[in-house]
């Protein structure tokens, strides 16, 4: 299939804009490749060191000959996405011994979640935990003694946290190993209508408690889709995961047989044997597109609009969100899941999922078929789906037709011609919005404002009764230089509560919102943000905004506006207390969200 005019364009000037500085840093992985692993460098008394624990495998790291696995790990047991890592290392160094290979855990990494962080002040630290993990990944591999990497790792910030560390040794290969997500508890439909009960004072704290229990239940991935499955997408369709290995639930045979193949496949892709496939060789920029495709076609997470240039400038590679936007206009919404449907991850899967997926794009020209990937070959590798044979692990054609086309559908019929992220511009600033779940009538909104320095301001006002009539919400001071740009999911119950009374309603904010916004227009990312003094800064009670994803305008009415004084806040809240005292570099060196909110500049 002739690959489509529009990702033909972008994929180019993607590479246009980025030859500097992708060609330095793949100058760097050649000269860091050609110097290899330290270890038989290393002092008698530093091999001594790195073997001291090793057990039965410290003759074989003696001998230096064998492929060296470092396994960085993100497990703790308060998440449950991570807990099943616990058994992953034991697993992986068996899986590698028959073929004479030795394993190690490098390192960990901290990793936190949103949803147990929300409306607390310990989400402030969530987007700084994206860059914390990649200095942590850096750290657990700086000992340079290793010829491959798996990483663990699923959630939020943590993936692409792993991926930009992986990036920074990217002369080895890399194997992400996801853990799969939880089995079908309470719908998330069930859950979100609990949720506004509660909200609107309906129900009280025991019975939230118990629907969240039944929703919330077992080992693995929350089941819907948010940013830690949008993740998971990406690592699939960007080549780091095995084909058909992001959505297979926790403690079962598959699960263990993929954590076994994908520890041997990584050591298979070392520079000592002849397979030598160093990730800085998998994302390259057509992954890049790739993802932002699977991005759209899923209508994933508005998280990764800040993620995904942040991952790509680790390994030379820049993009903009109008590379998102034009993606956007060619690329269909091929899923409805969760919150942008009734169904979650399991039923996703069940219907075909990404290998279904994978195949309607690139027959229609949508993904780049050539791309570099640890399963070997290209990205047609991933139409295949894995299954648990007599002889043990193997892979079959996966389905070329869906099983629900209420969850999934082909590329000649899908949900919306277009994509599930859209672009806003104006005088307002820069923004995006995620519409795969929002309502064609609810896609643009003209109101007055009413203007909240913070999430708990708006909540109160609602409680209070003063949100009534058409209104657009302006949560600022919420972007990455004022307190780390915190979700703001808990606006969600309320929001719907007032858009279903029939409000006309929007939400525009310098923070975020996650996969979760919903069926509500939230103009989100607004960059500049307020503290660095943008328009949004200017806006006071009673100001005329225009909220248009259908134009891609974000416009301030009012005449004005622009000329007034940005409004100075108070944020010193902000700067203690739950570690963000020990945050304030982050907050003071940060890059703005279109250019991936990271401390490691452009």
């Amino acid at each position: 299939m002739t690959l489509n005019k529009t990702v033909k364009e972008v994929t180019e000037r993607i590479i246009a804009r980025s030859a500097k500085t992708r060609s330095a840093y793949l100058e760097r992985m050649q000269a860091a490749q050609s110097k290899g692993p330290a270890r038989a460098h290393l002092s008698c008394s530093g091999q001594a060191h790195a073997y001291a624990a090793a057990g039965g495998d410290q003759e074989t790291l003696a001998a230096g000959g064998a492929g060296h696995l470092g396994i960085v790990t993100a497990y703790n047991d308060m998440l449950s996405a991570h807990q099943p890592f616990e058994t992953y290392p034991a697993l992986i160094r068996d899986a590698v011994r028959p073929a004479g290979g030795t394993a190690q855990v490098a390192g960990g990494v901290p990793a936190m979640c949103d949803g147990i962080t929300q409306g607390e002040a310990g989400m402030e630290l969530s987007l700084f935990s994206r860059d914390t993990i990649a200095i942590a990944a850096g750290i657990a591999l700086s000992h340079n003694v290793y010829d491959a990497a798996v990483y663990l790792g699923v959630c939020d910030k943590i993936v692409p946290g792993l991926v930009i560390g992986a990036q920074a040794f990217g002369h080895i290969p890399a194997v992400f190993l996801p853990a799969g997500p939880m089995t079908s508890g309470l719908s998330n439909d069930e859950k979100a209508n609990i949720r506004q009960k509660f909200a609107a004072g309906e129900i009280g704290r025991e019975e939230l408690l118990k629907a969240e229990m039944a929703a919330y239940h077992g080992p693995g991935t929350c089941t819907f889709y948010g940013t830690a499955n949008t993740n998971q997408m990406l690592m699939e369709f960007m080549g780091l995961h095995l084909p058909g290995s992001s959505f297979v639930t926790p403690g079962t045979p598959l699960r263990e047989a993929l954590t076994i193949e994908g520890a041997k496949r990584a050591l298979s892709l070392s520079a000592l044997g002849n397979s030598y496939t160093p990730v800085c060789d998998v994302l390259d920029e057509k992954a890049y597109v790739n993802g932002i495709t699977g991005l759209m076609a899923t209508g994933g997470s508005t998280n990764l609009l800040i993620h995904l240039i942040a991952m790509a400038r680790a390994g030379g590679v820049i993009l903009d969100w109008q590379d998102f936007a034009d993606l956007s206009d060619v690329v269909p919404l091929l899923a409805r899941v969760y919150p942008n449907g009734l169904a979650d991850v399991n039923h996703f899967h069940a219907a075909g999922g990404l290998g279904y997926m994978i195949g309607e794009l690139l027959n229609a020209g949508l993904l780049h078929p050539d791309t570099k990937t640890v399963a070997g070959g290209g990205l047609e590798g991933y139409l295949q789906e894995p299954f648990l044979a007599e002889d043990g692990l193997t892979f079959r054609p996966g389905t070329k037709t869906s099983l629900n086309d209420a969850i999934l559908r082909p590329a000649s019929a899908p949900f919306q011609e277009t994509g599930g992220l859209a672009r806003l511009t104006g005088n307002l600033g820069t923004a995006v919005m995620k519409i795969s779940a929002v309502g064609e009538k609810h896609r643009v909104v003209e109101a007055p404002v009413r203007v909240f320095h913070d999430q708990e301001e708006a909540k109160a006002a609602f409680k209070a009764g003063e949100l009534t009539g058409d209104v657009i919400l302006v949560v600022r001071f919420q972007g990455p230089k004022a307190n780390g740009m915190p979700e703001l999911h808990s606006l969600t119950p309320f929001l719907s509560i007032m858009q279903g009374r029939g409000q006309k309603v929007a939400l525009v904010t310098d923070g975020r919102m996650s996969g979760a916004s919903g069926k509500i227009p939230a103009a989100i990312h607004v960059v500049p943000e307020a503290l660095d003094a943008g328009p949004i800064a200017k806006l006071q009670d009673g100001d005329l905004l225009r909220v248009d994803a259908v134009t891609g305008a974000l416009e301030i009415l009012t005449p004005g506006v622009l000329e007034r004084p940005a409004v100075i806040a108070d944020l010193s809240g902000n700067q203690h207390g739950t570690g963000r005292e020990l945050f304030s570099v982050f907050r003071n060196t940060v890059t703005s969200a279109d250019t991936g909110a990271s401390v490691f500049g452009d």
